[in-house]
């Protein structure tokens, strides 16, 4: 995944326009991404995330999953995507975007909050503390040294963690490797 995540982000930076596109400034906003059916189908969860999103500081870009925009739609028919425009103080609500652009967002981000056990990882690979919104994750190394944190649905907790995030720079090991896994794998083919 290591691997795979460096050559792409090589790639989306020639081909993705996605930050000029919105006027966003690398460093300049949080991304988030919501998906999973204990956040969706759960109103009260899925309120109090977006409740949260809503009264952070910095623009949030939220990709939003088809299944997801549904479930917002009935909680609170305001938000619907209305072509990526600013909908609701700072949250800009976009349809999904393609891998490129979603690399290229998660490696500007200032900050990610997600619930994807994917995009945790890839907020470490490009060095971005991570907000995690479900109670335990499969990443728990990310954890342990700093670069995520688990928050669950927890509104005061969101905005708590988002208020002192703070890159744990000098400590990034490679704990997913190096990015040399292809190397490897002809290595020992040969």
């Amino acid at each position: 995944m290591f691997d795979a995540v460096l050559q792409f982000s090589k790639i989306a930076e020639v081909r993705s326009t996605i930050l000029s596109d919105l006027n966003l400034e690398p460093k300049g906003y949080f991304i988030a991404t919501v998906h999973r059916p204990s956040n969706t189908d759960n109103p009260e969860k899925l309120h109090n995330i977006l409740s949260a999103f809503m009264e952070i500081y910095e623009p949030v870009i939220f990709p939003v999953h088809p299944r997801t925009q549904e479930k917002i739609v009935k909680l609170k028919p305001d938000l619907s995507i209305p072509d990526s425009q600013l909908t609701s103080s700072n949250v800009h609500l976009l349809p999904l975007v393609g891998y490129l652009d979603m690399l290229t967002f998660e490696q500007n981000a200032r900050l990610i909050l997600t619930d994807s056990g994917g995009i945790q990882k890839e907020a470490y690979f490009f060095e971005v503390p991570c907000i995690t919104l479900r109670p335990e994750t499969e990443w728990v190394e990310t954890v342990e040294i700093g670069w995520n944190v688990l928050v669950g649905a927890d509104k005061m907790q969101i905005l708590a963690w988002v208020e002192n995030v703070v890159s744990p720079v000098a400590h990034h090991p490679e704990i997913f490797g190096n990015a040399k896994a292809a190397e490897k794998i002809i290595s020992r083919l040969k």
